[in-house]
């Protein structure tokens, strides 16, 4: 496992990260990453045609058993930054109507600053590697 990679949280402190999250959705205070650099995001979005209100839905509802760990974010300029991964298991539409269930890589970048807190979704999309579960 990435030697970055933290997995020593409780339960409580996953709720209290989750609050932020659903808080910065709720608020309109968050963004999904749809730079250049995420395409992988913009595919995803695409394929499953998920529209902002069905974002908002997956975001709200992800649990503390979808958490997975925390990472230090390795760009320059931002390393004292963490990103929270989250892989919730979701019920979307394929291009056939289709119903199927997707494990959907999530990671959050919580931004705190006063009254202008925001979330940044740095990855959502399919998830593209293993993964462990820290409650489940």
């Amino acid at each position: 496992m990435n030697s970055n990679y933290n997995v020593n949280y409780s339960r409580r402190q996953v709720d209290n990260i989750i609050e932020e999250i659903h808080k910065s959705v709720n608020n309109n205070k968050y963004i999904i990453s749809l730079n250049s650099n995420r395409k992988e995001n913009i595919g995803f979005i695409d394929e499953y045609n998920i529209r902002k209100n069905k974002q908002d839905e997956i975001l709200l509802g992800i649990c503390t058993d979808d958490f997975c760990g925390s990472v230090k974010n390795i760009k320059k300029r931002f390393e004292n930054e963490t990103l929270f991964i989250f892989v919730p298991i979701v019920n979307l539409y394929d291009a056939s109507g289709e119903i199927c269930k997707v494990e959907i890589y999530t990671k959050f970048n919580i931004i705190n600053q006063g009254n202008d807190d925001q979330t940044i979704v740095i990855s959502f999309h399919k998830k593209n590697k293993p993964i462990d579960y820290l409650f489940k």
